[in-house]
């Protein structure tokens, strides 16, 4: 019953939004110089969608934005119209993730859907690349066919992308990513550092591991990780005197474990070795003062090689996660760092900081040659021809 209901609602939302669009095409034109900026997981504009903004200011483009803090937050009727609006008028269309009303649109001749994707590389299966692992009732999102063009970190991986938008791969092009270009600023890199330590006096003279797991679970309001797996006393324990201990955890899970209460995360009682920063929603400042990254399966691996330090692979659960989710590759092909299974080998590869330079120039090659300090520019010269 409970899906009937949800599918009807959906069937609704899209007859309203089909009719209201209607009415703005009858009435305006498709504004050639009207760029319309969208995110539905930001209260504010940031990451690729906030660097090509920056840069088209003063080129004669009219910018218009909106954002929504999280997909859990229900659109009003005044950003209902809104939306309606600028995707019916606005010649380019600029996303980041995925946006349910685009699958509702009709792209009128002239318009552009452009995907800006948040993560650079290609590591889990996403969007269509889903079916070949998942089975059930998997709905991929139909907008993604709609997508005119979309950008990656590297010429190797464009064929993943086009399968996962179900695009021509000429629709994809290896622009590099903007908010990469950060890592190749060296005044922006001390600027951020400085701005850093002021705010979190506690980084000062301590070497700083920031803990940034993707999520488990195939549905976000599933997502979670399995606390068994990190032991916080002894981890303070072994390495509170040299270190300070930073969680990110994904948007999607965040929320979850918060739920979870004290009873499995309590950071309290650990002299400010453990910080929580998860509400910071862009992760690439906080690269930027991290001295070694624990991850497993996030996309995160890419924008950090950038960073060249050490990485520790912490992925108790591979067998499971590949059968289930699925990656484009061998596991071994995203390994620059050490790969552990249990918290004591977690705390001996942070201890070791092992960087292992030949795969890492491997993995860049393969991954991120086309970041290159310059992504935003190439980016806005392949969309707006200029």
């Amino acid at each position: 019953m409970r899906i009937v209901l949800r599918k009807l609602k959906t069937l609704v939302k899209m007859i309203m939004f089909k009719f209201v669009s209607l009415f703005f095409q009858l009435r305006y034109k498709v504004n050639e110089k009207k760029v319309f900026f969208v995110s539905d997981v930001r209260n504010e504009l940031g990451g690729n969608l906030k660097d090509v903004y920056d840069y088209l200011e003063g080129k004669g483009y009219d910018r218009q934005v909106f954002c929504k803090r999280k997909r859990t937050d229900k659109t009003t009727k005044a950003d209902f119209v809104e939306i309606a609006k600028q995707l019916s008028t606005a010649k380019y269309i600029l996303l980041e993730d995925v946006f349910d009303y685009i699958g509702f649109m009709h792209v009128r001749k002239g318009q552009e859907i452009c995907q800006l994707w948040h993560g650079a590389g290609a590591y889990k299966r996403f969007g269509f690349s889903r079916l070949k692992n998942e089975k059930g009732n998997l709905r991929i999102h139909k907008g993604y066919r709609k997508y005119a063009k979309a950008i990656t970190s590297a010429d190797s991986i464009r064929e993943c992308y086009a399968e996962a938008f179900d695009i021509d791969i000429g629709k994809v092009r290896a622009t590099g990513i903007p908010r990469t270009d950060i890592f190749f600023d060296k005044a922006y890199i001390g600027r951020k550092k400085t701005e850093l330590y002021n705010e979190f006096p506690q980084f000062r003279g301590k070497k700083v591991i920031l803990f940034a797991p993707t999520y488990r679970g195939t549905k976000v309001r599933d997502a979670a990780y399995n606390f068994d797996m990190i032991n916080l006393k002894e981890i303070y324990q072994q390495l509170g005197d040299e270190y300070v201990f930073v969680f990110k955890w994904h948007p999607a899970a965040y929320n979850n474990i918060l739920l979870q209460g004290k009873d499995v995360y309590n950071l309290e009682g650990f002299n400010d070795f453990y910080m929580d920063l998860s509400q910071n929603r862009d992760i690439n400042d906080l690269l930027l003062i991290t001295d070694v990254l624990i991850t497993d399966y996030s996309s995160v691996i890419f924008d950090y090689l950038l960073v060249d330090k050490p990485i520790v692979y912490y992925t108790y659960d591979l067998e499971e996660y590949s059968a289930d989710r699925g990656i484009y590759y061998p596991f071994e092909d995203y390994v620059y760092g050490a790969v552990v299974r249990t918290q004591a080998g977690l705390i001996q590869a942070i201890k070791n900081e092992d960087m292992m330079e030949d795969k890492r120039e491997t993995f860049r090659k393969r991954f991120m040659e086309a970041c290159d300090g310059h992504s935003t520019e190439h980016v806005c010269k392949w969309i707006f021809d200029m």
